[in-house]
């Protein structure tokens, strides 16, 4: 009975330790794809910095994906809203992420992480890209590499963020863009299980976008340092009259498709027409767009920007704005089986001064040598890393109350465990109650959709006891 109640034990153990994760994205050509399903992968997304640059405060040890309990209540919500990804724009490398990046996986969305920080010394200056490249840096922006490297749903990492806005900061710092990636793709490759892409969140300037791009995706002989993946912030598609054409979507569209590497919108949302009513959505995933891979709302939290779709109350708890409802709404339109593959595989160009459009923007393609004592780290790693890996995620019920953009108590806050192949997709909910009086009617039907669940919930846990009881007839065959 011993060799009996051992097997058991080994079973058991089997079945609570096995890790929910999804599968890491790849690049293929102009797509994202599923490195184990093959399937192509389309960012629905929305930009995730809580607190704005007041929320990253290395000092006191905290940054948006250190708070457990905040990770959980707005994984919630993200995942009812249907995201799939969230962007992450300043993180610090020494401190833990295995909560946050843990329940972000379990919920079926991704993480891109920028690896700069706001902070003196943790990006790229613009205006004297050269003052900013040195050891000290790339210890940095190493760091945040090691930090979410072991991450599955660690999707990519941006080099940097709209660091060239006009000709003058488009005249000097390509090369040290370029460098950086050169930097962070052989780090990666020397460092890291598996390829992670990096690439340049640029801002949509109209008059060096397409040169921008032209310079970072062309083959520099090779050396590694073009952009995996481009993403453009663009913002023009503003209020519920605006076109596809009078949005500029189709000029993009012409522009990008002879992409050799994935292009997404990294930020969007038009916020000069207020309520938004996010139309553009339907357009991005549309076929008109193919050649682009879907993009991220800008973004979750209510800031002095105006562009939040939730309102972080002093006390915990999140208000809804209706910008949350319209997009939910639209997110819900979407059908993802209808995300196939474009099957583009366009080879880059050589990198050469003809690419490039305007003669006030960089022609320079040689790139700055490797700073001094970079490449040892490069080679050996940097000191001390801060590893992190995934947890189990043992609590799944918010710690604070979301309240609908009418007011009425959002019902049913339990983040759903997705399973090993789990992506998050638009469910077709609506998680606002039409109005504080109908509160009660959204509980009453949230309380049935709750005993749906718990009927799955008792038939995975019969299929659970199914599983062991055909070990038992397996150890007793044994014994």
């Amino acid at each position: 009975m011993r060799s009996l109640f051992n097997s058991l034990a080994v079973l058991t153990g089997l079945l609570t330790s096995v890790a929910v994760a999804v599968h890491p994205v790849e690049v293929k050509g102009q797509d994202l794809i599923d490195t184990v399903t093959k399937k192509r992968f389309m960012i629905v997304g929305v930009d995730y910095q809580p607190g704005g640059q007041a929320g990253y405060k290395p000092q006191e040890g905290s940054d948006p994906l250190t708070n457990k309990s905040v990770c959980l209540r707005d994984a919630i919500m993200l995942q009812k809203l249907g995201a799939n990804t969230i962007r992450v724009y300043n993180v610090d490398p020494t401190l833990n992420h295995d909560d946050c990046a843990s329940i972000f996986n379990s919920a079926g969305i991704y993480m891109i992480v920028d690896v700069n920080g706001p902070q003196s010394g943790e990006s790229i200056n613009r205006a004297e890209p050269w003052t900013s490249y040195h050891k000290d840096y790339l210890k940095r922006i190493f760091g945040v590499v090691e930090n979410f490297k072991n991450y599955p749903n660690t999707l990519a990492f941006f080099s940097a963020n709209e660091v060239m806005n006009d000709l003058k900061t488009g005249k000097v710092n390509p090369q040290y863009i370029r460098a950086v990636q050169r930097d962070l793709k052989a780090y990666i490759k020397t460092h890291a299980d598996r390829p992670i892409p990096v690439g340049y969140s640029a801002a949509d300037v109209r008059e060096i976008l397409e040169d921008t791009w032209a310079y970072m995706q062309c083959d520099n002989n090779g050396d590694g340092s073009e952009s995996d993946i481009f993403g453009l912030n663009s913002y023009s598609w503003c209020g519920g009259d605006a076109t596809f054409a009078s949005a500029g979507y189709n000029t993009l569209v012409d522009m990008f498709k002879g992409s050799s590497v994935p292009v997404f919108f990294s930020e969007y949302g038009c916020n000069e027409v207020m309520p938004r009513v996010f139309d553009e959505v339907a357009s991005l995933y549309s076929d008109k767009m193919a050649a682009l891979s879907g993009g991220l709302v800008y973004e979750y939290s209510q800031e002095e920007s105006n562009y939040g779709i939730a309102v972080i109350n002093d006390n915990g708890t999140v208000t809804l704005r209706s910008d949350y409802d319209a997009l939910q709404k639209q997110f819900n339109k979407l059908d993802a089986s209808k995300f196939t593959a474009t099957g583009s595989s366009i080879t880059a160009p050589k990198c050469d001064k003809k690419l490039i459009t305007n003669d006030a923007f960089d022609t320079n393609f040689t790139l700055p040598a490797v700073c001094p004592g970079c490449q040892t780290l490069i080679k050996n790693g940097i000191d001390k890393p801060t590893n992190g890996k995934l947890v189990k995620v043992l609590d799944t019920k918010s710690p604070n109350k979301v309240y609908g953009s009418s007011g009425g108590e959002v019902p049913g806050l339990t983040l759903k465990l997705l399973s090993n192949d789990g992506v998050n997709t638009p469910s077709g909910e609506t998680s606002s109650p039409k109005s504080v009086a109908s509160t009660s009617t959204s509980t009453s039907t949230e309380g049935s959709k709750g005993s749906e669940d718990a009927t799955g919930a008792a038939s995975k846990l019969a299929g659970g006891w199914t599983l062991l009881a055909a070990g038992v007839v397996a150890a007793l065959t044994v014994l």
